[in-house]
């Protein structure tokens, strides 16, 4: 090919995670070239705003009407769609169950992914619970930790309670306050869960989505950005131990170029970061190795209203837009209490808007051990959808793991009959393996090039000068909470790495 174009620096996703990487690398250089290529393409008028907040009242509808659920793998539509599409440049933009791509996901039956821009950024729950104790990986600087978890943060727009509590989420508290008290320090109480989401005094709050934290990916308006939808990365270009940029396809007619980089960072997920790597020559040995997701446990009680003396004309009425009237957060805290709580109440009306009853739903996440057994296998010489190396997946909980998950599934029964009757076996549920769509440790950080990981602490790919992965399957911890606020930690350490080592190509 000739006339290559060049970029400064290439990324690959334009969800959550390389959207930090591109706020992070624009607040450090105006004039940086960046380049930005997402295999799908927009969900509405906009690529990466969140389906929350589309203008569009059919798309805001589809999702908000799902999203009721509070379970990401259902309100994402996902597990709808399991037969292999026809074609790639047939498909809406939107979530698909991985077999629709032609994987072998089996051993995680609800294992999905998203095929649009802006990536799951535009689909999640915006919760951003803090990860403690064996969640950590601070590779032995736990004030450098502490300074990327805050810049983390501030790039997701994190609130410390925007829904709730209300009253009735204060009794709520109550309840867990007193059930677990002494098993946490003042700081891992239950709690309001935090969230992405901006506070407003009414109407439904806008969620933090890639478009918002790197206005530029909605709105244009960065002359030295470019964002490449419908353009999927099929191999990186390598050499000599350097990344040199990517080959790319068009997925509306397959047409094929090249894209030159000095700097290569790949933020696409914990399935097809790993997959990229492997289509590309790349293959540690522990490339696609360790996949964790911790197990989801979800129930749903009515609170009794005689036993807390609460009024049915006292329970809390959603407000326009928002289905729960409180999340809360009841936060793991290591053996004592090694489950993860996300708690999102709502109360149900009638058709004139009175109030009926309040729902308490109860989902406790279980971690489950990191093994390198549980993994990803990309086949040599079949194919999926996008024309990459077919995945298998290969997951099956532990004794270890099923004991721990006994034990939150009793830990959740204990907890809904302190709120009303409980029925479990209608009202409880361990959901299948994928179901969360937290997927981690694919593509796993370590301090050295052992065997065990896939890059450094920074992110930078193991035997490459310019090469870094972020996002969740850097993660190389089991994790109990949600992921994301996590996952962004690793964008923010290999932006870092790639600004200093930018800051030259800055001076020039």
């Amino acid at each position: 090919m000739t006339d290559t174009p060049h970029t400064d620096v290439l990324i690959v996703g334009s969800g959550i995670m390389g959207s930090v990487v591109a706020r992070l690398l624009r607040e450090s250089d105006p004039g940086l070239g960046i380049t930005m290529v997402d295999g799908g393409s927009a969900i509405g008028e906009a690529p990466g705003v969140h389906l929350h907040d589309v203008a569009d009242p059919a798309l805001w509808s589809r999702y908000n009407e799902r999203v009721e659920s509070g379970i990401q793998g259902m309100y994402t539509g996902a597990e709808v769609v399991r037969e292999v599409a026809d074609s790639l440049a047939g498909l809406a933009p939107g979530m698909f169950h991985a077999l629709a791509f032609g994987e072998d996901a089996e051993a995680m039956p609800s294992t999905a992914f998203a095929w649009n821009a802006g990536g799951m950024g535009v689909h999640w729950t915006a919760a951003t619970p803090w990860p403690a104790g064996p969640e950590v990986f601070d590779f032995g600087d736990p004030a450098r930790w502490a300074a990327d978890l805050d810049t983390a943060r501030r790039l997701l727009a994190v609130s410390p309670s925007p829904i709730g509590p209300t009253e009735v989420g204060r009794t709520v508290l109550d309840v867990l306050r007193r059930r677990y008290d002494g098993t946490a320090p003042a700081d891992r109480r239950p709690q309001p869960m935090p969230m992405a989401v901006t506070p407003t005094d009414s109407g439904p709050m806008p969620r933090t989505a890639p478009g918002t934290i790197f206005p530029a990916i909605a709105a244009g308006g960065d002359p030295t950005f470019t964002l490449l939808t419908g353009t999927l990365a099929t191999r990186l270009l390598v050499s000599d131990g350097r990344a040199t940029g990517a080959r790319l396809r068009r997925v509306s007619d397959g047409k094929e170029s090249a894209l030159h980089a000095d700097t290569v960072i790949v933020c696409a997920d914990a399935l097809r970061t790993p997959q990229l790597l492997f289509a590309s020559g790349i293959r540690p040995e522990a490339l696609g190795r360790y996949l964790n997701e911790h197990a989801f446990i979800t129930a749903q009680v009515l609170l009794d209203l005689d036993r807390f003396g609460i009024a049915l004309d006292d329970l809390p009425l959603p407000r326009t837009g928002e289905f729960s009237t409180d999340s809360l957060w009841l936060p793991q805290n290591g053996p004592d209490q090694p489950f993860h709580g996300q708690i999102m109440n709502r109360t149900y009306v009638d058709e004139d808007g009175r109030p009926l009853a309040h729902a308490v739903g109860l989902a406790l996440l279980v971690p489950v051990e990191s093994r390198p057994e549980h993994r990803l296998v990309f086949s040599e010489s079949e194919t999926d959808l996008a024309g990459l190396p077919r995945i298998g997946v290969e997951f099956a909980y532990s004794d270890t793991d099923r004991a721990l998950i006994d034990r939150g599934l009793a830990e959740v029964r204990a907890l809904a009959e302190e709120f009303g009757p409980f029925d479990p076996a209608s009202e409880l549920a361990l959901l299948p393996p994928g179901s969360s769509l937290h997927l981690t440790g694919t593509v796993r950080s370590g301090t050295a090039d052992d065997g065990t990981s896939v890059c450094d602490p920074d992110g930078r790919v193991w035997g490459f000068d310019n090469l870094y992965v972020a996002g969740t399957g850097v993660i190389p911890t089991p994790m109990a909470a949600n992921v994301t606020l996590t996952g962004a930690v690793t964008a923010v350490r290999a932006a870092r790495a790639v600004t200093t080592r930018t800051a030259p190509l800055a001076a020039h």
